[in-house]
């Protein structure tokens, strides 16, 4: 699988299309149909039949996905293309070309740990 360059929790800016120039934040990546769902972007009216959950039935507007190559993200407000450069100690990252800010991380160092969690039990530990 190849590495996207929006993924979930970026906010992004629409490129084309009607939405063009919103920005939003991206609550879930579809990979296998290269679609992206952003935050009030794109919403779509449905109509509910009524149930025990909603007795009244009504309308219900949703977020429909969108194709992730009509976003990008942004970067001071504007929207930038992405590098996927590896660093010297094999640390591979998304990189905005607007700026160089780093926009995460894909592939941590070969041979390096995970952070581990503390727990309760750790932290009494460590106190005595």
């Amino acid at each position: 699988m190849s590495s996207k360059h929006v993924r979930k929790g970026d906010v992004v800016i629409v490129t084309s299309g009607d939405f063009k120039g919103k920005t939003g934040e991206v609550l879930r990546v579809v990979p296998k149909h290269d679609h992206v769902i952003v935050k009030g972007i794109n919403l779509v009216t449905r109509n509910i039949k009524p149930s025990k959950a909603q007795p009244q039935g009504g309308q219900v507007s949703r977020e429909a996905p969108l194709h992730i190559s009509k976003v990008s993200p942004v970067v001071d407000g504007k929207a930038t293309r992405v590098r996927f450069p590896t660093k010297a100690d094999g640390t591979k990252i998304r990189l905005a070309v607007r700026g160089n800010k780093e926009l995460g991380i894909i592939r941590k160092a070969p041979g390096t740990k995970p952070a581990t969690k503390t727990t309760k039990t750790t932290r009494a530990a460590k106190a005595n």
